[in-house]
């Protein structure tokens, strides 16, 4: 919890005041010479600036050269890489046309869409209006902050004595201790110091009265402690959960974050920690308690409803929301998704309505009387009241006037409920570690409800329960079964972001504090997802060929680490970027022990899958066959070509991709072929490894199939016509700038329809042919402060001061242009960042897109937030849209009653505008803070630097920022002529090209070059798993091998299959995606799709696997509905 501390502070600001300087520099994008019948196929191109996780945190601290060394030192190497611009006579492919474009030769391969109208109905289908929309909610408050009385953000509760005669309060205090995995300390030292003693005294202390209860989240500490017990700690725990005194609630591994974590890493941590639970403990929870979550996503409903759990608890709300909640009592509703066409999706929920989970604040709406009930405080502890008012212990003499005195605030808070049950929790950060806690609490509190429960004329029953003692007591009074909906109960849609705990105070800025972290856990999520599946794939494959005694099996427990590691980050303290410095760097160590783990595990799955004789195939632990990087880092060390080099590229998409893949050589005469020799376009170009460094770079073009691992020979050669230099140009301030800067410079680009881009440094215009309108895209880079007196922004809270203030530099920036036949790009050097913007000649889906790469450095800056800011003439008016953990679309409304910091809301995929005719979206490769200010814009903040704390409890700035690279797609729609706007108010969906836009954004490809052998290379082929194509709505989540019951750290034959059937918006004009996209109303046939293997069993699963359903027939077609998330067990071989 982050408590409230007042402090004076002030600080003096000195900013840097920037000049203006414009710099404008033209291009155009023509249209590649092709023949339009000859419909071309497409796919995505590799990830860039990941290099810098192959270096260790510590060597990220390295300071960005200056921009005028960059200037001396590329005046004397720049590599002139030219093309004469000729006609090729000899009829070789690519060549130049006349008029500048490139063409080039691309297979010929047809590609359709056929997306069956069915599958469009339901981005359009008639939904019942819920009772409570929050949209309609944030459009209805006032979002004033009057003075309540006792309960500040409340109101007066008053009650008639004789309420309760008929039917008596059922009262459930329900003890808790709140354990964050990290924040200010690490995971392992709150470990030490305070958990363990937590869980060891709780076996102890529930023991002694079975009328005692408490409950338990986190599993991540819980397995930590389990592990270091002796057996008979470990039976008495077992005891304590099975005899119902212990409740273990959510069961995920970390209570997590749900602004920021992308869904694939929510529905992971739930599995590991229900898998725990269940080999361990054998139990399945049944309910959500999320008390510290900073703002709450709808996703979290449909994930714990998908896992069978029937009921769940929120918390962090603002507080006009809450009191609103509470004055029309509707703090219980039944939570459906604003997709969901029925009532399939409806999560019974309780919001709790005061300002924090402590006990002040959770036994009524006076925490100056609640406190007092705090027995931990009792005169003589550490901790005290705040009100002044000392709490006492309850005994003979005083227990009559303290149960009436509790008994008045129990009845105020009832009265914000429907039901005559209460829920009461008894608990904060780390509570119960020591005995006489346990004592104090327990006795105390005993003897109060004793009292009250002997008192037949005070009408009320009061005992400790659990959470779900709780929820059940609800179901019993309305008489309807456990997570149906009580009659009167009010359904709701939407979410709960931005949350202010008072005031302004907008906990908006932790969308993205250390943006670095964030950036750095999508690529882990990537790789994990990628050695899942292939490991998955590999053992199959093995044990279909009776070898699974040559595989490294044991590979596993580096699955679980990553796992676990990852599980840990997305933690509400972690991911969010609210921990301590050091804390910080202990996830980052973990997740990159986890990384170093992952790509072995790929390695070696590639390794068995791409040998062509199996009987080949051997396994040494100290010689590894392939190497792993990020595509487009192949070699530091450069790839040396004199030898012929294998290169394995991992496609870890369930689509097949046509991509420009781009490795380092150290050598210009670079010449790469297809499995089957088959000569591929490579465009040369030079690697700027620092600024007076200049390496070769090569690009080539391929095309991978769905999930595969493919081929490809890399030899030395003497000229080959299919590769071709680029055209480099740079430019430096007040030196060669008029000789070519108005000049329209010829990049080419291939598209489906003709589409012309300009771009300038620092706007674009994205223009068809065809059309008269055209749609500018300027970007402008802001800057934002902080307030000057009193709070300030940090961690969590974003409090700006004022609107922001364009960035300016005195210098222009360094510009450098590189053009040719399959990409070209403009990179502009700013003192505090470095813009790539970069358009691929590729057919298909990573042409129709504008690659956006930020990379931002703001270590000499102090209370700055930069952002970048998209300007169209889009009439998008107030509204935006943007993603709830890259699961689903929440529309959201620029509000002039709300500050500035209020409109601001999470970006952890992707946010887009539209109007009748257009829609532009922004994807994203890391979670983000966005908003949209102005009709027609976008704004996301990159990078924030700050240099105090904002009195939350973290007890420091932030300022330990990184170098970070930001990546975007840009993504400009045309809605159809006969669909001009059909999205309703409260839902929206991507179209079938923006969903592979990021997944392609999201899953590089993986380079894997063959070491060089003694012995020399065995053969090998391209292994692709699929037997047919997977529909393109639905998406493979995951392929997750189950553990085994006897050893956690080794597999069971068992794997999980979780699909995801997205929703289309089809009213958009079709584009040529490049590969062939069919639906088919949410059907698959498992047992077709993966070559090879057998499919032995086919079980319907809960999410979390925790409860199975009837296994079907191994031929059964499967049935997803549209947003459908479900699981599978699957025994393949």
């Amino acid at each position: 919890m982050r408590r409230m501390k007042l402090r004076k502070q002030v600080t003096v600001c000195g900013g840097a005041i920037f000049c203006v300087a414009v710099f404008s520099l033209y291009l155009m994008l023509d249209r590649v010479q092709h023949d339009p019948a000859r419909r071309q196929s497409g796919g995505n191109f590799p990830r860039s600036q990941i290099s810098v996780l192959q270096n260790r945190i510590e060597q990220l601290e390295q300071l960005l050269e200056e921009n005028h060394q960059i200037i001396s030192h590329i005046k004397d190497s720049v590599m002139e890489l030219t093309d004469t611009g000729a006609v090729s006579p000899s009829g070789h492919l690519p060549f130049r046309s006349a008029n500048g474009s490139w063409v080039l030769p691309f297979d010929g391969r047809p590609t359709f869409l056929a997306v069956k109208p069915q599958d469009c109905q339901f981005a359009v289908g008639n939904r019942d209006q819920p009772d409570v929309q929050m949209l309609d909610v944030y459009s209805l408050l006032k979002f004033d902050n009057p003075d309540g009385g006792v309960w500040k953000q409340g109101f007066d509760i008053t009650y008639e004595p004789n309420e309760w005669d008929n039917e008596p309060l059922q009262v459930f205090v329900v003890p808790h201790s709140h354990n964050d995995p990290g924040w200010v300390k690490t995971f392992d030292k709150y470990f030490t110091d305070q958990t363990q003693h937590i869980l060891n005294n709780m076996v102890v202390k529930l023991a002694e009265d079975p009328r005692r209860k408490f409950i338990w989240s986190e599993i991540s500490f819980f397995s930590k402690w389990w592990e270091t017990a002796d057996v008979h700690k470990q039976e008495a725990m077992r005891k304590l959960i099975l005899g119902g005194q212990l409740e273990i609630v959510t069961g995920g591994w970390v209570m997590t974050d749900e602004a920021n974590a992308h869904y694939f890493a929510m529905i992971d941590q739930l599995i590991e920690g229900h898998q725990w639970l269940e080999s361990n403990l054998g139990i399945t929870p049944r309910s959500g308690w999320a008390v510290d979550p900073f703002g709450h996503s709808a996703t979290m409903p449909y994930l714990l409803k998908r896992a069978n759990l029937t009921s769940m608890l929120i918390q962090r709300i603002h507080y006009s929301i809450k009191k609103h909640f509470a004055s029309t009592r509707n703090l219980e509703f039944m939570w459906r998704q604003a997709w969901d066409m029925g009532s399939n999706t409806d999560m019974f929920c309780h919001m709790m309505p005061f300002y924090s989970y402590d006990v002040p604040h959770t036994c009524g709406p006076d925490p100056k009387i609640c406190c007092q009930f705090d027995f931990k405080r009792l005169p003589g502890g550490r901790i005290n009241c705040p009100w002044k008012v000392p709490p006492k212990t309850i005994v003979e003499a005083n227990v009559a006037e303290r149960a009436q005195l509790l008994l008045d605030q129990y009845r105020k808070k009832s009265k914000l409920y429907r039901s005559k049950v209460l829920l009461v929790p008894l608990g904060d950060d780390f509570r119960y570690d020591k005995a006489l806690e346990w004592d104090q609490q327990y006795i105390n509190y005993q003897k109060l409800f004793d009292y009250m429960n002997s008192h037949p004329e005070m009408h009320v029953q009061a005992q400790f329960g659990t959470l779900t003692d709780y929820f059940n007591a609800v179901y019993k009074t309305n008489g309807v079964a456990q997570g149906s909906r009580p009659a009167g109960y009010p359904v709701l849609s939407g979410d709960f972001f931005a949350y202010a705990d008072r005031e302004d105070h907008y906990w908006t800025g932790y969308f993205t504090s250390r943006p670095f972290y964030k950036s750095m856990d999508r690529i882990i999520e990537s790789h994990l997802r990628g050695a899942e599946i292939l490991y998955s794939l590999a053992v199959a494959n093995a044990r279909h060929a009776g070898m699974e005694g040559r595989y490294p099996v044991s590979d596993y427990s580096l699955l679980v680490d990553a796992r676990r590691s990852v599980g840990l980050f997305q933690h509400h303290d972690a991911i969010t970027g609210t921990a301590k410095e050091n804390v910080v760097i202990d996830y980052g160590t973990k997740l990159l022990r986890s990384l170093i783990g992952l790509k072995r595990v790929i390695i070696n799955a590639a390794h068995f899958l791409v040998m062509k004789n199996k009987e080949f195939y051997r396994f040494y632990q100290t010689e590894p066959f392939l190497e792993t990087v990020m595509a487009n880092f192949i070699y530091k060390k450069q790839t040396d070509l004199r030898i012929c080099l294998y290169l394995v590229m991992f496609n870890p998409v369930e689509r097949e991709r046509l991509c420009a893949v781009t490795v380092l050589v150290n050598t210009v005469r670079v010449r790469v072929l297809t499995e089957d020799g088959q000569t591929l376009p490579v465009q040369l170009s030079a690697q700027w490894s620092s600024a007076s460094q200049m390496s070769a770079e090569a690009t080539f073009m391929v095309r991978l199939p769905p999930l595969a691992l493919a081929v490809f020979h890399l030899y030395d050669s003497p000229d080959s016509p299919m590769t071709l230099r680029s055209d480099t140009l740079l430019r430096l301030s007040g030196r060669g700038v008029a000789a070519r800067a108005v000049d329209p410079l010829p990049v080419r680009s291939q598209q489906a329809d003709s589409q012309t881009f300009y771009i300038s440094s620092q706007s674009l215009t994205i223009k068809r042919k065809d059309d008269p309108q055209e749609v500018k895209v300027q970007m402008q880079f802001m800057v934002y402060g902080t307030r000057p007196s009193k709070d300030k922004s940090g961690a969590y809270l974003f409090l700006p001061d004022g609107k922001a203030k364009p960035y300016h530099q005195k210098e222009p920036p360094v510009v450098r242009v590189v053009e040719g036949p399959l990409f070209s790009e403009v990179v502009a050097h700013y003192q505090h960042f470095q813009q790539t913007i970069r358009i691929y000649n590729v057919p298909g889906v990573d042409g129709l897109s504008i690659d956006i790469t930020t990379m931002v450095d703001i270590r000499d800056q102090t209370n700055k937030e930069l952002a970048i800011r998209l300007v169209t003439d889009i009439q998008s008016g107030e509204v935006f849209y943007t993603d709830l953990n890259g699961f689903q679309m929440q529309p959201r409304r620029h509000y002039l009653k709300l500050p500035l910091q209020a409109n601001f809301y999470p970006m952890p995929s992707q946010a887009y505008i539209q109007d009748g005719n257009y829609r532009l979206t922004l994807h994203t490769a890391q979670a983000l803070g966005v908003s949209s200010l102005e009709s027609g814009q976008l704004e996301v903040i990159m990078d924030r630097r700050l240099m105090q704390d904002d009195n939350r409890g973290l007890g420091q700035g932030l300022k330990d920022n990184k170098k970070t690279a930001n990546r975007f797609r840009l993504l400009l729609e045309r809605r159809s002529a006969s669909n001009k706007m059909t999205d309703s108010a409260t839902t929206s969906f991507p179209s079938v090209l923006s969903h592979m836009t990021n997944a392609m954004l999201n899953h590089e490809v993986l380079a894997l070059p063959v070491l060089p052998k003694r012995r020399g290379i065995p053969p090998l082929q391209t292994f692709a798993p699929l037997k047919s194509i997977l529909p393109c709505d639905l998406h493979l989540v995951n392929l997750r091998s189950i553990q085994s019951q006897q050893d956690p750290q080794s597999p069971s034959p068992y794997t999980a299959l979780i699909l995801h059937r997205l929703a289309l918006d089809c009213g958009f004009e079709a584009q040529n995606l490049g590969f062939n996209c069919t639906t088919t109303q949410g059907q698959l046939s498992v047992s077709a799709l993966f070559k090879n293997l057998d499919l032995q069993l086919l079980q319907p699963m809960s999410l979390t696997l925790m409860h199975s359903g009837t296994p079907l027939a191994n031929n059964t077609t499967i049935t997803l509905d549209p947003m459908e998330i479900s699981a599978f067990k699957l025994k393949l071989r």
